[in-house]
């Protein structure tokens, strides 16, 4: 047994003692023999960012090899409807081995797979959100040398009956242990079955935000994940997605990863963590302090800030979570460890006391070398994302900065050290520009820098005037003015995306 695959909770990583990545077409043949599968399932995400299935029951050798081999046509039209035309729908999926993963919850013993979209001519799917997350990725490389590296941050509300014993107080529930967490076992569980399915978490915690209302209780909660290569860290949010939802059902309660479910108490944001890579090294960190790479990104990320809320904030509920005073951004600014600005620079390791030993006083000898794990969150996402769109208008935008000739200087002028929701600092917010306050605003802002994805070929104008029109059909321009103090039309408002993402 590889010492590198014995711990491993994905039980094909461990019966192959090989890492996911190298997995084949006989590996996977080897496993389903052996361990007595039945079925073989199908995933991939579709225009609404949701994870779709096509079932199998594998009848022979033959037939469960054709299978891996081949693939199967879908119906693309009813996949993307506004991306492909009825009259020439037919997509192939194929399946891409790496992800291959245990079902945890299905009753017949299944193996599911995720899968990439190719058209007739066998070229992978140009509208696809995979394949233009794929596309940013290489012109990334190509361009500069770098990779990247991503991870997220997955909120979301538990919604459930009122239970009287051991309340939370009220928007204090940050960490809270059970019993005043009342759901930190379905957490659990849903960490245990995400890293079976080869999901990669840092860790798992209640939120800030839980509240009693009409006889239910809202709990919220995160799990968040560890950095790795830019592909697995979206088909790894899409699979924890669908993981909690499932439980949720089994639970017989109700998972959401709505931006807001009610007015004055806290949203669920999707943050999501980067870092860029060279040769398996971190880039992020350079004599202790922040890179002139790090920051040529982070002003990539600020100068596509608002166009990039059409892909990571796509209904009107997120525009009713980007308010002040709610640990979320509306100002475009960064800083070091400040939860009121755009782009947060996390804890990262960066000092040189030995807080270990300081700890642990037996211990004589630490490990070094801990400012490989800095990261650079975005923090203006939401569970409306279109996760693979999302992820690859980041990596643009990331070579964006790496390429602007005034990158560093743009960043020095978008820095804040204060929290600038607070009154005495007006005069700095001012100085600021600000994110959009709705879908139709977020779609102006993409016409406006549509070109910068549009750019070597990565997004197709298809998909960028499907998104425009899309978001531009909401017609919210005022609505949040509009309805601020109408509780029961915000209600409305926020049971028709409860189920966004």
């Amino acid at each position: 047994m590889n010492v590198s695959t014995s711990l491993n909770p994905n039980a094909l990583v461990h019966y192959l003692d090989k890492p996911a990545d190298d997995f084949t077409r006989a590996d996977l043949v080897r496993f389903i023999e052996s361990n007595g599968i039945k079925m073989l399932n199908f995933r991939y995400s579709a225009a609404d960012s949701r994870l779709k299935t096509l079932n199998f029951i594998i009848k022979d050798r033959s037939h469960l090899e054709g299978i891996l081999s081949a693939g199967e046509r879908v119906d693309g039209s009813s996949l993307f409807p506004n991306y492909v035309e009825a009259g020439s729908s037919d997509l192939y999926v194929i399946p891409r081995y790496r992800t291959a993963f245990v079902n945890p919850f299905s009753e017949i013993p299944a193996i599911d797979i995720l899968c990439s979209f190719y058209d007739k001519d066998g070229k992978p799917f140009a509208n696809s959100p995979e394949y233009i997350m794929r596309r940013a990725h290489e012109v990334l490389r190509e361009r500069t040398g770098l990779s990247f590296e991503v991870m997220g941050e997955l909120e979301y509300y538990v919604i459930s009956g009122q239970d009287r014993l051991y309340e939370a107080v009220d928007q204090r529930g940050y960490h809270e242990s059970s019993p005043f967490c009342k759901w930190e076992k379905l957490r659990i569980e849903a960490m245990h079955a995400i890293a079976q399915c080869g999901g990669y978490i840092k860790y798992g915690h209640s939120e800030v935000g839980n509240f009693t209302e009409s006889g239910l209780s809202y709990e919220q909660n995160e799990i968040e994940f560890t950095p790795v290569k830019l592909e697995d860290a979206a088909d790894q949010l899409m699979v924890a997605k669908w993981i909690l939802r499932s439980l949720a059902y089994k639970y017989g309660v109700t998972v959401t990863f709505a931006p807001k479910i009610t007015s004055g108490k806290a949203g669920s944001g999707m943050h999501i963590h980067t870092r860029l890579m060279k040769n398996g090294q971190s880039v992020m960190i350079d004599q202790g302090v922040l890179s002139e790479t790090a920051r040529k990104a982070i002003a990539g990320y600020l100068d596509l800030s608002q166009s990039l809320t059409a892909f990571g904030n796509m209904i009107p509920t997120s525009y009713f979570r980007l308010v002040p005073h709610q640990e979320a951004p509306t100002n475009i600014c960064w800083g070091d460890r400040n939860r009121s600005v755009l782009v947060r620079v996390p804890l990262g390791w960066g000092s040189k006391h030995d807080m270990i030993t300081d700890a642990n006083p037996c211990e004589t000898e630490t490990q070094s070398g801990f400012g490989s794990r800095q990261t650079v969150e975005f923090r203006c996402p939401d569970g409306s994302a279109d996760v693979y769109l999302l992820c690859a208008g980041l990596t643009v935008a990331a070579r964006h900065g790496l390429e602007m000739p005034n990158a560093l200087e743009f960043a020095e002028k978008t820095y804040v050290d204060v929290n600038i929701f607070e009154e005495q600092y007006k005069s700095r917010v001012n100085q600021l520009q600000q994110l959009p306050v709705s879908c139709v605003q977020s779609a102006t802002c993409l016409e406006k820098q549509r070109h910068v994805y549009e750019e070597h070929n990565i997004f197709p104008a298809r998909i960028i005037d499907g998104l425009i029109h899309y978001l531009k059909g909401f017609r919210d321009e005022n609505l949040r003015e509009s309805i601020k103090d109408n509780e029961k039309e915000i209600m409305k408002l926020v049971n028709t995306f409860l189920h966004c993402g």
